[in-house]
This record gives structure tokens, C-alpha cells and sequence, in this order.
């Protein structure tokens, strides 16, 4: 798994969502703390993305100082960058070997703004170098360079009580409402159907939950 590739412990660990009905979801092992969405990125989505921000521009939504937010500069690095999201909003409860480079990247980053972040992990080899390689291995979380699908990864967290939609692709993070540890599964993947729902003919969705290990 690329997380403990960056010397993230195996206390949470990522897993995928079967499936949206409470059955399926309530076998997600919890507590649940991020939510990724990888998705395709279609003419529908673009201009929807391009209205949003038009509409959060002229009505600025309240963003807490805690969000970890990066911007995303690297071609195909979305995998990393949701998982940095997912794990930079949860450092709290997370565990690291020693020397892990995340660890080490999130503490450098933490004082930063998104794009001062994005240009650190330009540089920062470690990372860069472990995701290639497993984008060569052709794992779910780092899509190989040449895929022919434009899929996207973002991740939703919980700060503060407010659900996240992190997207390095977007100017600034944006706020789905109140959520809380017990419901963050399910509020996420209330906002999953929606990106769903918005291009109905599309089969390309994958969620994936980091929940607490309960082995």
C-alpha cells in the first residue's frame, strides 16, 4: 500500500465501499476517518466545477484555519494528493514509523499556504519516487501515466465538525454541511451520489474509506 510505503503504520488502513445502501455500508469497518472519491472527469463534471467556483467565489464559504489543503501542480499525481489529504486532516490519530517521509513532508508543509505546498512536494523525491513506482505497478491509488481515462481522486475529511471535499484541482476546499465521526461515512457518500447522479451513464466510481483497523 503506497501510505506505508511513506511509513504510515497499519493502525487505519484504506478499503474500498461495496456498495451505498446502510447494509453495505455498515459493514465498513469504523471508526471511518476520510473518504476518497475517484471518479471520471467528464465535460458534464468540468462544467460544473467551473460554475461552483464562479458561485463560492461571489458567496466565500467559511473554511476553518485547521484544513490542510494542497494544490495540485504534478499531472496524474492525484492519487498522492488525496491520500495527503486524507492523512494530513487526520495526523491526530494516525501513527508513523520514525523516519517516514509523509510524516516529514506534512511537518515542513504545515505552516504553508496550498501552493507553497504543491511546490514542496514538486521537489520533495521521496514521495515522488514511491508513487511512481507504484503507478508503474498499476495499483487503484496512482493511476499509471498513460491511462486514457481522465479519472480524479479527492478526498472528504471531517475538521471541526464540517465535511471537506478536498480537490487539488479546485482554487479552495469546499463545505458539504455538519458532520461528526459517526456519520462521516455516510454524509461523504450522500455528496459521492451526487457526483454520480450528475453523469448517470458513468460506471467509473470508486470509494474508498481509511477506517481504524479492527483486526
Amino acid at each position: 500500500m503506497f501510505v506505508s510505503c511513506l511509513g504510515m503504520k497499519p493502525t487505519w488502513q484504506f478499503g474500498d465501499v461495496y456498495g451505498l445502501d446502510p447494509e453495505l455500508l455498515s459493514m465498513v469497518p469504523r471508526p471511518v476517518c476520510a473518504v476518497l472519491l475517484l471518479f471520471p472527469v467528464t465535460e458534464k463534471y468540468e462544467a460544473f466545477k467551473q460554475e461552483e467556483e464562479e458561485r463560492l467565489k461571489e458567496q466565500p464559504q467559511e473554511v476553518s484555519p485547521d484544513v490542510y489543503f494542497i494544490k495540485q501542480t504534478i499531472g496524474n499525481a492525484c492519487g498522492t494528493i488525496g491520500l495527503i489529504h486524507a492523512v494530513a486532516n487526520n495526523q491526530a490519530r494516525l501513527e508513523f514509523e520514525p523516519d517516514s517521509p509523509l510524516k516529514k513532508f506534512l511537518e515542513q508543509t504545515s505552516k504553508m499556504t496550498p501552493e507553497e505546498r504543491a511546490v514542496l512536494l514538486e521537489k520533495d523525491e521521496s514521495i515522488r519516487v514511491i508513487h511512481e513506482s507504484r503507478a508503474q505497478e498499476g495499483q487503484t491509488e496512482a493511476p499509471s501515466l498513460d491511462d486514457k481515462v481522465n479519472l480524479h481522486f479527492i478526498a472528504f475529511v471531517n475538521v471541526g465538525g464540517h465535511l471537506y471535499e478536498l480537490d487539488g484541482r479546485k482554487p479552495f476546499p469546499v463545505v458539504h454541511g455538519k458532520t461528526s465521526e459517526d456519520t462521516l461515512l455516510e454524509d461523504a457518500v450522500d455528496v459521492c451520489k451526487v457526483f454520480m447522479a450528475r453523469d448517470p451513464q458513468e460506471v467509473r466510481f470508486t470509494i474508498i474509506a481509511l477506517s481504524k483497523d479492527s483486526f
